[in-house]
């Protein structure tokens, strides 16, 4: 766990996972965002899986230390968050951060993640590309419209929460050269420790898309 400066001066906390073998100012890096779980370990454990893959990792604490261990807390939490100030705030700074230290820097999240993902690939130009699991902004917070940079989007079809007729207004939304996939599977089919909606097979497609296109938009 390290910490970071915001844009306001205030200090946020994040887990980061340097890339092995990464040298200078070359490395790609990626902003990694939480679910509404919260930092716990299965998002480090993810920050740790891209840092083997190359990318040098931040996962910025939202709720500041607090993690839900069930829906019901996970909903509290979630709608104490200040979803502007996270975006402006606590994003911005771990864009800074890693600015200093990657040549070109990528965001992801799930759920509530890919939610603030959106919002940064709105908010945040300096970023170079954007990979978002099972999120939707409100329409207050980000329109997608206004998206310039490399946009990928990975959804559950049997989702309840980012149900496909949703997903099909993103997509109108998005620029045509947009990355938008669709998987037989629930919403959180990436997060193996919740059995109940893993799916092996579309997480491991998931996975392989994501490092193509961050390696594509991000490396060189």
């Amino acid at each position: 766990m390290i910490e970071y400066p915001r844009p306001d001066g205030a200090l946020s906390r994040a887990y980061l996972a340097e890339a092995e073998g990464a040298e200078g100012p070359k490395r790609p890096g990626l902003i990694l965002i939480q679910e509404w779980w919260g930092l716990n370990a299965n998002i480090c454990h993810v920050a740790d899986r891209y840092a083997a893959a190359g990318f040098t990792t931040l996962a910025p604490d939202l709720y500041r230390g607090r993690q839900a261990n069930t829906a019901d807390e996970a909903t509290h939490l979630k709608q104490k968050l200040d979803f502007a100030d996270a975006t402006h705030q606590d994003l911005a700074g771990a864009l800074s951060f890693l600015l200093q230290r990657c040549s070109k820097v990528g965001v992801s999240g799930f759920c509530m993640g890919g939610a603030l993902t959106i919002a940064a690939a709105v908010h945040l130009p300096e970023l170079s590309a954007a990979s978002c699991f099972y999120g939707l902004a409100p329409a207050q917070l980000a329109n997608p419209a206004l998206i310039k940079i490399p946009f990928q989007g990975h959804f559950a079809e049997q989702d309840e929460w980012c149900t496909p007729a949703l997903v099909d207004a993103l997509q109108a939304q998005l620029p045509q050269s947009a990355e938008i996939y669709r998987y037989p599977a629930d919403h959180g089919f990436f997060n193996d420790t919740r059995p109940e909606v893993f799916d092996a097979a579309s997480a491991q497609l998931a996975w392989a898309r994501t490092l193509a296109f961050l390696r594509q938009h991000l490396q060189g």
